[in-house]
């Protein structure tokens, strides 16, 4: 099956969620977040502000503000597809993209590899921790650098995401980076060398 087809399916069962059913889903996100200490261990982290039915992170930005965490939201670029990250308070003043997306006003917006952790919406995930997403190709080329490390990586990628998304195997192109762990309301997905660990409530 094709990414369009993917896409499409995915989408269609995203939306097909009930209003409750999400709440409570971004609930048990953000216990399974703290109960894995996934915000513990980064200073600088990247969210998103949820768009079409994506999974809301807004519980989680809000408890990393609480931790006293810089937190950040991308921030398009004029020309090219390489965003940027703006920091973002409970002060913070925002603009709409041409998307119709807010982004925070920030003079000196920091590159993906000054992030300690980036939190990612998609589509659709597999068991390897490959990533499909709106298809727009911005996170692609805002992660490319990350394809030429070989011994570290940062920032370190988790998707977000209802489980409902979950497939077995997505199709995928060379340029594709693989997630290192996908959070869901269910389970925290890890992926190491590209086989999962999944960790589940106790």
């Amino acid at each position: 099956m094709n990414k369009s087809t993917l896409r499409r399916q995915l989408k269609g069962a995203r939306s097909a969620l009930a209003p409750t059913d999400r709440r409570k889903a971004a609930r048990a996100s953000l216990r399974l977040a703290l109960r894995h200490g996934l915000l513990l261990r980064a200073q600088r982290i990247g969210f998103y502000l949820p768009q079409g039915g994506e999974f809301d992170a807004h519980p989680l930005l809000n408890q990393a503000l609480w931790m006293q965490r810089e937190c950040y939201l991308p921030v398009l670029p004029r020309r090219g597809r390489v965003m940027r990250f703006g920091r973002v308070g409970s002060n913070t003043r925002m603009k709409a993209n041409r998307y119709g997306i807010p982004e925070p006003r920030d003079a000196h917006p920091l590159r993906a590899r000054q992030l300690d952790l980036l939190l990612m919406p998609l589509v659709g995930f597999d068991r390897k921790g490959y990533r499909l997403g709106m298809g727009g190709g911005y996170y692609d080329a805002t992660l490319a650098f990350m394809q030429h490390r070989r011994l570290w990586r940062k920032p370190r990628l988790v998707g977000v995401a209802y489980e409902c998304q979950r497939v077995e195997a997505l199709p995928h192109d060379p340029w594709d980076m693989p997630l290192d762990a996908v959070l869901t309301e269910r389970q925290l997905y890890r992926f190491d060398s590209n086989h999962p660990k999944p960790h589940s409530p106790r």
